[in-house]
């Protein structure tokens, strides 16, 4: 829902009426990740995907229900369903979809899309403020119910950074609190999944599954060294959704006129600019400089920071004289040992633009946990994801998930 959230956002001022259908679970071969989302507004305008085409005319009409019945509802779309081929989805997977009414317009009762002693606008005020928040870039996450006792489903929480909290799951008191603890986890993560809890608060018990839907700000590449690769590269990572920033030392070639598409220039040497920033695990750092007054203080540095990947561009003949360099800094073999160089997939790329395309290639593959190889005659899964994992699931009081990333 959260990745459409700016148009929904605008949907809400307006004071439309919507249906938000979003992808709760995902099993085979599915073609989009939980938390992707379709709206349809009532006069039938849609917006968003949940299949890639694949059952995108049953969860339209879904929605279209939905929207008269003022109800919530989950529902299962795979190859095992009777249905399957009229629905479209042949890619072999199965998705679960949440179909949650938004009905800003209107009066709402208990009745109204809600559970019996809970006002239902609390639930549809909560989803406004995490529309809201994502819409302004602000770091937030919604986690609705999307399996447990009667009565809770589609019920919303939203969570930010500090654990403050808006919204209610109902039911015991501690349900809430334990919510909250799981979904500010996956928060400061930045991930989209499913958690299983107990629906008294603990991790046993009837089982309540939520999916929490993360917002944070893009993640960060920096770009090191001004040079004609780094614009290449620049316009990649744009495309895939970073925040790029482009760290030269030398003004005349860190220019807007040389990087437009870029987020931030920044003019200082690489490796007191990377000093002066607060990095997450999400940041990938791109060093091109291949000038080892450049790249050895500044990799000193990188390898000892929790960022999701380190690549510097140069030979093999510059790799070895650069590790060289940085053993004799003191850096371990494990430290070492993350450093991808030379830089990039073996493409056999020789432009600016090929060579851009095998390091964002070498990027999505370290955050996915793919093997660079073909897909043809392969036996590996076709879409990877090293973070996600199913909800954990109560097999007893002492079986408490873990929350890490």
């Amino acid at each position: 829902m959260l990745d459409i959230a700016e148009e929904l956002h605008r949907w809400v001022e307006q004071g439309r009426e919507f249906a938000v259908a979003t992808v709760v679970a995902t099993h085979g071969s599915a073609p989009r990740r939980p938390g992707a989302a379709l709206a349809v507004d009532r006069d039938g305008t849609a917006i968003g995907s949940v299949s890639g085409g694949c059952v995108e005319g049953a969860v339209y009409a879904l929605c279209q229900e939905a929207l008269q019945t003022g109800r919530p509802v989950l529902e299962r779309f795979g190859y095992s369903d009777e249905d399957a081929f009229a629905v479209g989805l042949t890619c072999g997977g199965v998705i679960d979809i949440l179909v949650h009414p938004v009905r800003t317009s209107l009066p709402r009762s208990a009745d109204d899309g809600g559970v019996a002693g809970e006002p239902a606008d609390r639930t549809t005020d909560t989803l406004a403020a995490g529309l809201a928040a994502a819409a302004r870039g602000e770091a937030a996450a919604v986690a609705r119910v999307v399996e447990g006792p009667a009565g809770l489903l589609g019920r919303a929480l939203l969570v930010r950074p500090d654990g403050s909290h808006t919204g209610t799951l109902g039911g015991h008191p501690a349900l809430d609190r334990t919510a909250v603890a799981e979904t500010r986890a996956l928060l400061d993560a930045g991930r989209t999944t499913t958690r299983e809890i107990g629906a008294e608060g603990a991790h046993c018990g009837q089982p309540v599954v939520l999916l929490v839907e993360s917002s944070v700000p893009a993640p960060r590449m920096i770009v090191f060294g001004a040079i004609d690769f780094a614009s290449a590269l620049v316009r990649v990572g744009k495309f895939l959704d970073y925040h790029v920033t482009v760290c030269d030392a030398r003004p005349v070639f860190a220019t807007r006129a040389r990087f437009p598409e870029a987020d931030e220039i920044v003019v200082d040497w690489p490796h007191r600019y990377l000093e002066s920033q607060d990095l997450d695990s999400r940041t990938v750092l791109c060093v091109l400089t291949h000038d080892a007054k450049f790249d050895v203080p500044l990799l000193e540095r990188a390898l000892r920071l929790p960022v999701a990947y380190v690549g510097a561009m140069g030979s093999r003949r510059t790799h070895q004289d650069r590790n060289r360099r940085l053993r004799e800094a003191g850096l371990t073999d494990l430290e070492l040992a993350r450093l991808r160089s030379p830089i990039g997939l073996d493409l056999g790329a020789r432009t600016p633009e090929e060579t851009a395309l095998s390091i964002a290639a070498e990027i999505v593959a370290n955050r996915r946990g793919g093997t660079g190889t073909p897909l043809t005659g392969a036996h590996t899964p076709i879409h990877h994801d090293r973070r996600a994992r199913p909800a954990s699931r109560v097999v007893g009081c002492d079986a408490v998930p873990s929350v890490a990333p």
